[in-house]
């Protein structure tokens, strides 16, 4: 039989209210009181009825998440983070996956509201938009993350893409490269600004950018291995080929380098490279890989708390968050005796 409130409070010979109020962390309770109550809580591993509780406050707690794909090791890592934080409040995660689909992200958008969320996060595939509140809800508090629509006045967390950008090419122009190339993705604020970045090095540094240098492909999130592969294909075909070439994720410069390597040539000194998101396994691949590290579990850590913030004060002004994001050198770009 379950445990209910009324319990505890006979137990300790409190009332009900003041059992609740320990439970809902009020501050009008006395230090012993709380310590006894809490003590009793844990002996009897008393669970709340978080759907009781939500009727009682109009919550449902739960936090709602779409991102372009699940299985894809950024927001694998970044939801990981991000229900960590919210376990610690008893909130549930609600995943989704828009597959890289503007209206199958709108249609996920819709279920996740109906039912009844507290706070919305989301990474999105829209080409543009001007207010989240167009599905038809006007309550629910968002969060946008990874990507950002500059236009739009809404809370924020991510990265500097334009500095992640530069951060890449200078790191490839310091080795002594000069024709860098840049396999990009489309229609989304980290593929405009790292393409930004990228391209204000490379004129800072008085390096020529042929439009055949610079390729942009859609799905980088979840077929990025492919499009870096094919994308490569095409860029090994130019006269002068690139000497290297920074990719806008590392599944893509994981594409990109095997296409170099079944072309028999070699990674770096042939042609270097350099990816974005420092997955896992970067260091075990047959080249390992450079990357531009975002933080992406203290993304998920701070994107937590954030939702936890917007819970609580759901009508407070827009913010951004920024993360730094840091340079992380291996075989891919410097060779296996410099990284030694």
């Amino acid at each position: 039989m379950a445990v209910r409130l009324k319990d505890i409070a006979r137990d300790l010979g409190v009332s009900v209210v003041t059992v609740s109020k320990v439970l809902r962390g009020n501050t009008d309770i006395g230090e012993e009181t709380r310590r006894r109550v809490l003590k009793r809580m844990k002996e009897l591993n008393y669970q709340p009825n978080m759907m009781a509780r939500g009727l009682a406050s109009g919550r449902t707690y739960t936090v709602g998440l779409v991102v372009p794909d699940l299985v894809h090791p950024f927001f694998a890592e970044f939801a990981k983070s991000l229900s960590g934080v919210l376990r610690t409040s008893k909130r549930a995660l609600i995943l989704a996956s828009s597959e890289e689909d503007p209206e199958v992200e709108q249609q996920e958008i819709r279920t996740l509201l109906s039912r009844g969320i507290d706070v919305l996060l989301i990474a999105s595939c829209q080409a543009s938009l001007r207010n989240f509140y167009e599905l038809g809800d006007v309550r629910t508090p968002y969060l946008l993350f990874d990507r950002n629509f500059p236009h739009l006045a809404a809370h924020f967390v991510g990265t500097d893409d334009v500095k992640v950008g530069e951060m890449a090419t200078r790191h490839l122009i310091e080795i002594g490269r000069k024709r860098i190339a840049h396999i990009g993705g489309k229609n989304t604020s980290p593929s405009f600004d790292r393409l930004r970045g990228y391209r204000g090095v490379m004129a800072e540094h008085g390096l020529a950018v042929p439009e055949s240098y610079v390729l942009v492909r859609e799905r980088v999130e979840e077929a990025g291995d492919a499009a870096g592969f094919q994308a490569m294909q095409e860029l090994l075909r130019l006269d002068p080929r690139p000497d290297a070439v920074f990719c806008y994720n590392d599944l893509t410069a994981i594409g990109a380098m095997e296409a170099t390597l079944r072309a028999g040539l070699r990674v770096p000194e042939d042609i270097a490279f350099i990816g974005c998101g420092n997955l896992r396994y970067a260091d075990y691949l047959r080249v390992p890989l450079s990357s531009i590290d975002h933080g992406t579990a203290e993304l998920g850590r701070i994107a937590g708390e954030f939702a936890l913030d917007l819970c609580s004060n759901p009508e407070q002004p827009p913010r951004s968050v920024l993360l730094e994001s840091t340079l992380v050198v291996r075989q891919s770009t410097v060779g296996a005796a410099a990284v030694k």
